[in-house]
């Protein structure tokens, strides 16, 4: 039982600061402007962690990879307490398990990607029909729009009503699919 409620409490930590790892480095992909509450939050909790690795680790064609590695290495991190408290043993077989760690981390990344974008699309929404003005609808429109452009190219509006956000989160949907069979997947190997 002890064991369970580390477990519990060592995932909801790191996946807290693998979520704000990922909008860090989602915003500055996207070129959403941090100043502001959401951004100042996200710099704030991450500064620590993030500054460190960019020492090490230079960004790439405008991709803060410092960012991306850090949420990679927490979520490992993360993975391998979560397997150890329920009594994994690598034996042997320590570098494949760990390439696998690798693999199962760089996996719920992807996941953790969708999982931002649709609640941003589901924030948006609900922006637009509460307060379309409010300071978070800048936020979250950079964030949303240049997933939401395609759909709405190919998705017009129909009687004034925009059905771009839910075919795009049909299609996050239908791509967490795979992901999570991919998951168990990898999960049932380690």
């Amino acid at each position: 039982m002890l064991a369970q409620i580390f477990e519990f409490l060592v995932d909801t930590a790191a996946a807290f600061l693998v979520f704000l790892l990922l909008a860090r480095f989602h915003f500055q992909w996207l070129r959403v402007p941090f100043r502001n509450p959401i951004g100042e939050f996200v710099v704030a909790c991450t500064n620590w962690i993030v500054y460190p690795t960019r020492r090490v680790i230079p960004s790439l064609a405008g991709l803060d990879l410092a960012t991306w590695l850090a949420a990679w290495i927490v979520q490992g991190c993360a993975l391998y307490v979560a397997l150890a408290l329920r009594g994994w043993d690598p034996g042997s077989r320590i570098g494949a398990a760990l390439a696998g760690l690798a693999v199962l981390a760089f996996v719920d990344l992807l996941r953790f990607s969708a999982y931002i974008l649709m609640f941003a699309i589901i924030v948006q929404v609900v922006m637009s029909w509460v307060n379309a003005y409010h300071p978070f609808a800048a936020v979250i429109d950079a964030m949303t729009r240049p997933f939401l452009r395609p759909v709405r190219r190919v998705v017009p509006p129909i009687a004034n009503v925009d059905l771009s956000p839910l075919v795009l989160i049909v299609i996050v949907q239908v791509l967490l699919i795979p992901l999570a069979h991919l998951r168990a997947q990898l999960g049932a190997l380690l």
